[in-house]
């Protein structure tokens, strides 16, 4: 009779330990990330480890180290192009670092923002990467302050004892503003978001400022705060289409609503950049295959992502005080939907300029 084979006993951390000519503790604190080893230790340890097939017991070791090894990002839309780019470069980020990544969709509902940060005290997570657009939401500043552990980032939460992460949105609305001025633009409209948000609030102090430095004295009919999605472009469009003159180019604080508006011009037989210029915010992945291609400032998400998640790691160890900020540069990126103002008053009349007869 022939005997099965003899399964072969896991291999030990004090396996390991001799392998490498170590210490047990040096191999279980390596791993518990612990301690900093010299590199020629490290390697000697992570070789010995491979060789043998060791694996740590990571249940073990989160109860030992009263960590979860996880991180949460909350974003407000996974749909949003920006938003699934930071998602997706936080968890690469994570992946490196040695953590999971729990990504957590709120639907832009502030209950959903606060039960998620519950994950920090109830140890599902050891630190949140919060992307809010409710920064006056009561409770929420609170809640950031009770749990801790949480990094802000794109938008505030004013009274949260917290590091943030920005966008130099000043920096960008006042390039954007300019680069319509040069092109000879005077009649410019700015398309924001509500108007509490600091993107919101930062980027009109950019436009405003490029605007005066021009000479330019603002009008609150061209200032509009209609969100942050596709149907604001649309509500925005309305707006300004019932002027007896609507303005020959738009900023639109968001690429979505760029591509809100982009999408009801067409509809109406009016032309980008013929009937108005047209610039965004974000530079999203289909920013360059718009017809026309968006001019836009682009703000990096992998920067969001990535520096959001080393931010949350140094504020978990106690190395980040909360009243770091820190920004995210931007740049604009010049395309085809810029050009020189329109001569009719209204911008339907260039629709009529295209019928033929």
């Amino acid at each position: 009779m022939t005997l099965p084979p003899r399964r072969l006993a896991p291999s030990t951390i004090r396996d390991v330990a001799e392998a490498a000519q170590v210490s047990t503790a040096a191999v279980s604190r390596h791993f518990n990330r612990r301690i900093t080893l010299p590199a020629e230790t490290a390697a000697r340890i992570e070789k010995a480890a491979a060789d043998l097939g060791y694996r740590p017991n990571v249940a073990a070791r989160r109860l030992s180290t009263g960590t979860s090894e996880s991180l949460g990002v909350v974003i407000s839309d996974v749909a949003y192009p920006f938003f699934a780019a930071v998602a997706s470069a936080a968890e690469a980020e994570c992946a490196r670092q040695g953590y999971s990544l729990l990504i957590f969709n709120s639907r832009n509902l502030a209950e959903n923002e606060i039960g998620f940060l519950h994950r920090i005290s109830e140890a599902q997570v050891d630190g949140v990467l919060l992307m809010t657009n409710h920064m006056g939401q009561a409770g929420l500043a609170e809640m950031i302050n009770r749990v801790g552990n949480v990094v802000l980032a794109d938008e505030d939460v004013p009274g949260a004892q917290a590091p943030r992460l920005f966008a130099r949105n000043h920096e960008g609305g006042l390039l954007v503003t300019q680069h319509l001025l040069a092109h000879g633009h005077r009649r410019i409209a700015y398309v924001g978001g509500a108007p509490e948000l600091l993107s919101t609030r930062e980027r009109l102090a950019g436009y405003r400022a490029a605007l005066a430095g021009a000479g330019i004295a603002p009008d609150p009919a061209l200032e509009l705060f209609t969100g942050y999605d596709a149907a604001s472009g649309a509500a925005a469009f309305a707006q300004l289409d019932a002027l007896d003159a609507p303005p020959t180019a738009i900023f639109a604080a968001a690429d979505i609503i760029a591509t809100g508006l982009l999408r009801v011009m067409r509809r109406h037989g009016l032309h980008v950049p013929e009937a108005a210029s047209l610039v965004g915010f974000d530079d999203s992945d289909l920013a360059d295959v718009l017809d026309p291609p968006l001019t836009t400032v682009r703000q990096s998400p992998e920067a969001f992502g990535t520096r959001g998640i080393r931010m949350l790691l140094e504020t978990i160890a106690g190395r980040l005080p909360a009243r770091v900020t820190e920004y995210v540069d931007v740049e604009l990126i010049a395309r085809n939907s810029v050009g020189p103002p329109r001569r009719p008053r209204h911008w339907r009349d260039t629709a009529l300029q295209t019928i033929p007869g």
